[in-house]
């Protein structure tokens, strides 16, 4: 086994006005082979940092990757009045003196996910002022749920000039039934129930593994949450002064894992991942063995794969966890571009979530969109080509695209794909690729 990989946790230089964009460069065609570490998810940290809040001490969250989406979030809670330090792979927050109640439009535009400091904020100080997050490139972040839910907990919730704002004397636990098992509002309701009086019961809740890594971290905060991980998640609520820091460990990034095997299955070759929860990807790793390449769990923290031949053709439906997500629906889509067929990939999540198309188009992908549905033909190869990412996940899918295609591919719109990989190409580079940055 390799030694963990070290990685620091600095903010990511500001390019100047006047310097030209920064591109990532691809020699596409060469197989992966080697071993490879997984970092922390992004989707738990940012809401375990949220979660920070509820508690009048200091929180220390381990395993935390350096991406701009952390820094973004620091800010964030740091303006709420809590201290925020960032080093050596952690995050430390002393939430002991909140002196604001309001998330603004300028720092919650800029990180939709920082939305989720409404729960623990209202449930702390009986009052948030948060902004709308408003919608981005993949599609609209309904937040109908997150409304509903704090109203039944007894809050008193209004939208005007585009900020929600929440007050409640007390909340009070009750059974609340969530139309569609959203993350965020599953989120949002569970941290607001840490602090109200009673018991809540969330039904049809979110069960994503990020969702139970937030559930552990309140737990080792003196909060009482069961269920997690369920349909069902059940809140006993505990007063304020029973809530302490805590220490907590990050769950690895299964997006970050299903991120490496697609690009093992783009080009070829065999590679080992390692820290990563084999549990987190059946359904990635169902769907991999589907389309004949050879995925195995070689531990509960060890995932193998080896690529020979060109690949079957496989259709895709994103559903909520267990079933496949759709984080990865973009980047599988690079590797079904070249599979010997036809494969469709439906998508059920969002309404805008096939951006990358178009640029995968310019790579010579045979790629048509119905609906929410999208008819990949598989051609011979890609082609190398200047394309540029308009999200997170269009960035990794241009990037797969880019290591299994024919010659050169330049990849800009770096600042989406900094908000979620950490030290991406290199460590694509330590794995046999042919990728740099400049």
């Amino acid at each position: 086994m390799t030694p963990p990989q070290v990685h620091r946790l600095d903010p990511p230089a500001k390019q100047g006005p006047q310097e030209p964009e920064e591109k990532i460069i691809i020699r596409g065609g060469k197989p992966l082979h080697g071993q490879v570490r997984i970092y922390g998810a992004k989707n738990a940290v940012l809401k375990m940092m949220a979660a920070a809040l509820l508690a009048k001490d200091v929180t220390v969250l381990k395993n935390v990757p350096n991406l701009t989406d952390v820094h973004m979030m620091a800010e964030v809670i740091r303006h709420l009045g809590a201290k925020v330090e960032i080093g050596n792979n952690e995050v430390s927050i002393d939430a002991r003196n909140l002196t604001e109640i309001e998330a603004p439009y300028e720092l919650v535009s800029q990180l939709r996910a920082s939305f989720v400091v409404l729960g623990p904020l209202l449930a702390r100080c009986r009052e948030a002022k948060v902004s709308l997050p408003g919608g981005c490139a993949i599609g609209e972040r309904r937040i109908d749920l997150h409304e509903r839910g704090l109203k039944l907990l007894g809050a008193e919730v209004g939208i005007d000039h585009g900020y929600v704002y929440a007050s409640a004397e007390k909340l009070v636990g009750t059974r609340i039934y969530l139309d569609r098992p959203s993350n965020g509002a599953t989120e949002n309701i569970m941290l607001a129930a840490v602090l109200a009086e009673g018991q809540t019961i969330i039904e049809n809740a979110a069960q994503d593994p990020e969702i139970v890594n937030l559930a552990d971290c309140v737990n080792a905060m003196g909060g009482k949450i069961t269920g997690a991980g369920t349909y069902q998640i059940v809140i006993d609520g505990v007063p304020l002064e029973e809530m302490h820091g805590a220490v907590v460990d990050t769950i690895p990034d299964r997006l970050e894992a299903g991120t490496f095997l697609y690009a093992c299955m783009a080009t070829g070759g065999d590679i080992v991942i390692d820290g990563v929860n084999a549990h987190h990807l059946y359904a990635v790793i169902s769907k991999i063995n589907d389309m004949g390449a050879e995925c195995s769990i070689f531990a509960p923290d060890t995932i193998k794969i080896k690529c020979t031949g060109r690949l079957k053709p496989a259709d895709y439906t994103t559903v909520p966890y267990p079933g496949f997500p759709t984080d990865l629906q973009a980047p599988i889509m690079s590797v079904l571009a070249t599979c010997d067929g036809t494969s469709i990939i439906t998508e059920t999540i969002y309404e805008n979530r096939f951006m990358q198309v178009g640029e995968l188009r310019r790579m010579g992908a045979d790629i048509q969109l119905k609906a929410n549905a999208a008819i990949i033909k598989g051609v011979p190869k890609l082609m190398g080509a200047e394309v540029k990412s308009s999200d997170l996940r269009a960035a990794a899918s241009l990037i797969i695209a880019g290591l299994g295609a024919e010659g050169v591919t330049e990849v800009t719109g770096l600042s989406h794909l900094d908000r979620g990989y950490d030290g991406l190409e290199e460590r694509l580079r330590g794995l046999g690729a042919d990728i740099w940055r400049r």
